[in-house]
């Protein structure tokens, strides 16, 4: 049976090259953890079946890194650290955005 599409699709940089290489900015600042917190949030909190978060490669916006984008919504954040997952997904069940991390 296939998965309905999720309410919220959470996309983290985690600077992966087609070479299957690891690289870059956003993995030197801990994006590959920041995949990790909010796969764990995404499960602290059952919301399993409404969300799916993806690594991604290089977005180049390095200078914005590391980067998180949230579809549908087009919600796009820069300079996320691991410490503003609880506050994201916070915001994201208020139906809200973390204004101070826009791009």
């Amino acid at each position: 049976m296939a998965k309905t599409k999720p309410k919220y699709h959470i996309f983290v940089c985690t600077s992966s090259r087609l070479t299957g290489e690891n690289k870059g900015y956003c993995v030197q600042q801990q994006g590959k953890d920041m995949v990790a917190a909010f796969v764990e949030e995404m499960q602290d909190r059952d919301l399993d079946s409404e969300m799916m978060i993806t690594n991604t490669g290089c977005l180049g916006l390095c200078s914005m890194g590391p980067i998180v984008m949230i579809y549908p919504q087009q919600i796009w954040y820069g300079k996320v650290t691991v410490d503003d997952v609880e506050e994201i997904m916070d915001a994201l069940e208020e139906e809200e955005v973390v204004e101070r991390l826009l791009i």
